[in-house]
């Protein structure tokens, strides 16, 4: 809760990886709550109420993953919907006289989305096909994170590949969301004048 907070005030992207990344943790752990106390609350040896208030926050990400029928796959509507608001910052981006950098970088992953759309589109959790090139880019590199996670130094140098190049933009995009959402940026004022 804690780490979800300062990643959420920090940098909006970490805050999504990280959230997608709780929620295949509480699905490993069958959203048990005996688990998950166990497993995530118990080793950080904080007070009694603040190992009350974690573990709650703990379930009620929970019983959202329930509610919103996702307890196999899937992520988060709270998370598809930041998402969407920074597809939207980076088509403003793409017209933006601030967007100029972002520009850059956007158009070196550019020439990469459509073989992400077909290495994502063999998993049976996402139509690639039909989903924003910013959720594109976030799927393959949760997918590159997870793979790293799995197979360490062997992983698929595809999704080495798709780090090196994918990671530059959503940071660049994560920056500017903060700048914008702070009022320190104003992505239609010519940085010039």
């Amino acid at each position: 809760m804690d780490i979800a907070r300062a990643k959420r005030r920090e940098n909006i992207a970490e805050y999504i990886l990280y959230l997608w990344q709780l929620e295949d943790l509480l699905r490993a752990l069958q959203f048990s709550p005996e688990a998950i106390y166990s497993q995530l609350v118990q080793p950080r040896q904080l007070p009694p109420d603040r190992q009350q208030e974690l573990l709650m926050w703990y379930m009620e990400l929970t019983n959202l993953l329930r509610e919103e029928g996702k307890e196999t796959s899937g992520h988060l509507d709270h998370t598809l919907h930041l998402i969407d608001d920074l597809h939207n910052l980076h088509l403003q981006l793409m017209e933006s006289p601030a967007g100029e950098r972002y520009r850059q970088l956007y158009g070196i992953m550019a020439a990469e989305l459509p073989k992400l759309r077909i290495l994502l589109g063999k998993s049976k959790n996402v139509d690639a096909t039909q989903i924003t090139d910013t959720e594109l880019a976030f799927r393959a590199l949760y997918a590159a994170m997870l793979y790293k996670i799995k197979d360490g130094d062997k992983a698929d140098k595809t999704f080495a590949d798709v780090t090196e190049i994918v990671s530059p933009v959503i940071a660049e995009l994560a920056k500017i969301f903060k700048l914008v959402e702070k009022g320190e940026l104003d992505i239609f004022s010519n940085p010039d004048e």
